[in-house]
């Protein structure tokens, strides 16, 4: 099987290719032509010790789900597409107290495994392709339902996923300028980072400052409570929100809601369950995959429109494979044995 490096998956990791990678995915989910099992999570790194806060745990002890003693959580998301060689499997580590180590909030690997023999294929860093996956979602948000033009992008958070949904978004459609906002010194390095992807961006001191007079608002933290006042939106935003994925993460105030035409989700039922919609049906939520497919979008340019994420396993299989089909052909990655020859390829 071959094995990819977080290197290896840079070399041959193409943002604006992995855009159509993953609409055909969230397309297929649509359709339901794919097999998503549901994914379990739980607090990993239970620490019963009085110096649990020294060792990077959340300030209150607790992990998203909410586990007393937890230092993370730990995640498993499995999908195949219909037709597709291969089936894929994540394994996911989100830790809060890692940025205090130096270390990214979330960190995967995906094992690629062939369809037709259940053969292991390529294990593979999982990171960088969870981050661009979900990036593509506010790339392709923007493609498809922010207002013409060159847009104005207004981001809050200031981590690996800031960056990668603005690179996305900047692969996607004309991008005017970014203006960035984070409580902490962490959104000069975000800004600093984009500039040099020639991306035009800028810190602001504020929330406010971000979302006022942006075609397109991106929320990527890991808040537990709302990151921005749905009054200060534009008419016409469009706000791709990617932070929250339990009951008790939040970044959408009830205002933004409110004012929302429409709300899109990846997977309506399970983006209806995180702290951002707390008293929505999921039938209230529209899935994205129906504007990818052509069958809903932007109705008047005034609309204010939310897309809301929480990431399917479904595009990290069709990411992964893109990605592993790559390798193969650009040679790239370490070919190594698992089983003994007589059982082959």
């Amino acid at each position: 099987m071959y094995v990819l490096s977080d290197d290896d998956v840079a070399a041959v990791l193409d943002l604006e290719a992995l855009l159509d990678v993953v609409a055909d995915g969230l397309r297929a989910q649509g359709r339901g032509d794919v097999e998503r099992p549901p994914r379990p999570h739980f607090p990993v790194g239970i620490d019963l010790d009085d110096d649990f806060e020294e060792t990077g745990g959340r300030n209150d002890g607790s992990a998203p789900d909410g586990n007393d003693r937890a230092l993370g959580t730990g995640l498993v998301m499995s999908a195949y597409v219909h037709g597709a060689s291969t089936y894929a499997t994540k394994i996911v580590g989100v830790h809060e107290g890692n940025s205090a180590r130096g270390l990214p909030t979330v960190n995967a690997s995906i094992t690629l495994t062939a369809a037709d023999t259940g053969r292991p294929l390529a294990t593979m860093d999982g990171t960088r392709i969870t981050n661009a996956r979900t990036g593509c979602i506010g790339g392709l948000a923007a493609r498809h339902l922010a207002v013409d033009g060159p847009v104005r992008v207004g981001v809050i958070g200031a981590g690996q996923q800031a960056r990668w949904q603005t690179r996305a978004i900047a692969a996607a459609v004309p991008v005017e300028s970014v203006r960035i906002y984070a409580p902490s010194e962490s959104r000069e390095r975000c800004a600093a980072d984009l500039r040099a992807r020639d991306i035009r961006a800028q810190t602001v001191p504020s929330a406010a400052d971000a979302v006022r007079d942006a075609d397109v608002i991106v929320t990527a933290t890991t808040a537990t409570e709302p990151v921005f006042d749905g009054q200060d939106l534009q008419p016409g935003a469009l706000v791709v929100a990617v932070g929250a994925y339990t009951a008790t993460t939040r970044e959408l105030d009830d205002r933004t809601v409110e004012r929302a035409a429409a709300i899109y989700a990846d997977v309506p039922e399970e983006v209806a369950a995180t702290g951002d919609f707390p008293t929505h049906d999921p039938a209230d939520l529209l899935p994205f995959a129906s504007v990818l497919a052509g069958d809903r979008g932007r109705e008047r340019e005034t609309d204010v429109i939310v897309v809301a994420s929480v990431g399917t396993a479904v595009m990290d299989a069709v990411a992964a494979e893109d990605v592993y089909e790559r390798a193969v052909r650009e040679n790239v990655g370490t070919d190594v044995p698992l089983s003994g020859d007589e059982y082959g390829r």
